[in-house]
């Protein structure tokens, strides 16, 4: 007997953009109902043709960045683009810029995160969000 909670995890490298669908086919095949889209520069210049891809495969998923679901993704927990890109790693930078070592950088982390619901994409794919998820999330698109 399984139980409906539990879930297994497969990773799924790529290392050019032509991969993508076909990893994702593979995922659904594999019988997989959700995917985590982790950040990386290849995944987030591809967004659209994963939102595109998981929606025609009507498979739930979660992404790193707000704006991945403002554009029509499903769900998204993490800091906004511009914090990453342009605040911390601005500001690391301009001090390498001015002339310190990379080894003098300090780690910096985003210290705000967002999560984003879309209803407009939950619907199509069946998923009804509940109450206390929805009062939770900082933004919801209906």
């Amino acid at each position: 007997m399984t139980d409906s909670r539990s879930c297994s995890l497969h990773t799924l490298a790529l290392l050019t953009s032509v991969e993508i669908p076909a990893a994702i086919d593979a995922a659904k095949a594999s019988g997989a109902t959700a995917l985590n889209v982790l950040a990386s520069p290849l995944l987030s210049v591809n967004y659209l043709v994963i939102v595109q891809h998981v929606a025609a495969l009507r498979l739930a998923a979660i992404y790193e960045f707000p704006e991945t679901a403002e554009r029509g993704g499903f769900v998204a927990y993490g800091p906004r683009v511009v914090q990453v890109y342009g605040e911390l790693m601005g500001s690391q930078l301009v001090r390498l810029l001015r002339g310190t070592k990379p080894a003098d950088l300090p780690v910096e982390q985003p210290t705000k995160f967002e999560l984003v619901i879309n209803l407009k994409t939950a619907k199509p794919l069946g998923i009804e969000v509940p109450p206390t998820l929805l009062g939770r999330a900082d933004e919801v698109i209906e």
